[in-house]
């Protein structure tokens, strides 16, 4: 994406990432919880993050349907504005990094080439791809936000996994059954990965 103006330049901060990841003690990555709606990106992502403040991290959760208040509040759902969504939380997430945090987001973000291209943003290993595997049965069975039945009646256009396609991750660094496991499995299992990396 091109830059709207050429008269930019970079400042560079005398506290460092490395200063704030000091300061927090722990790194600093961005945890993708990428699935289906109503596969439980959200409730895991907060209640991993839960877990993460009880042992005094610094932590924020992105969610998708909140940042559609905000940030994200003049894109629609088609393929050009889901890019543009996940491009803008991308940046976000990345300055996150750099601010020291562990930053937590939850979007369908149903394309391979878009969350790679968030990957791209961030050095190797600090992108950690989340998914949250359930089935379309199962999730179509929560439709905890009434969303499905919707997109069956034809009320929602470009809806992700009847109307629109879902690319599942290639090689997500965590695979996490959210469809059958508890909510406390799914936690303990990307905890210990974090553990595993060294990142808490």
């Amino acid at each position: 994406m091109p830059m709207k103006s050429s008269n930019v330049v970079w400042h560079t901060a005398t506290i460092t990432r490395d200063h704030r990841e000091k300061q927090s003690g722990h790194r600093s990555v961005i945890l993708w919880f990428t699935g289906l709606s109503g596969a439980g990106k959200s409730t895991l992502a907060h209640a991993v993050e839960e877990h993460l403040f009880q042992r005094h991290c610094r932590t924020f959760t992105i969610d998708g349907d909140n940042v559609r208040h905000g940030l994200c509040a003049d894109l629609g759902f088609s393929s050009d504005d889901r890019v543009e969504n996940i491009r803008r939380v991308g940046e976000l997430a990345k300055l996150f990094t750099e601010a020291g945090v562990l930053v937590l987001t939850a979007f369908i973000s149903p394309f391979q080439a878009d969350r790679d291209r968030v990957r791209a943003l961030v050095p190797d290993g600090e992108f950690i791809e989340v998914y949250c595997q359930a089935s379309l049965d199962i999730c179509e069975g929560r439709d905890v936000k009434g969303l499905y039945k919707k997109a069956r009646s034809g009320e929602i256009a470009h809806f992700t996994g009847i109307s629109s396609p879902y690319e599942p991750p290639t090689s997500p660094e965590l695979t996490v059954n959210t469809g059958e496991a508890t909510i406390e499995a799914c936690v303990a299992q990307v905890i210990q990965y974090l553990e595993a990396q060294g990142i808490i």
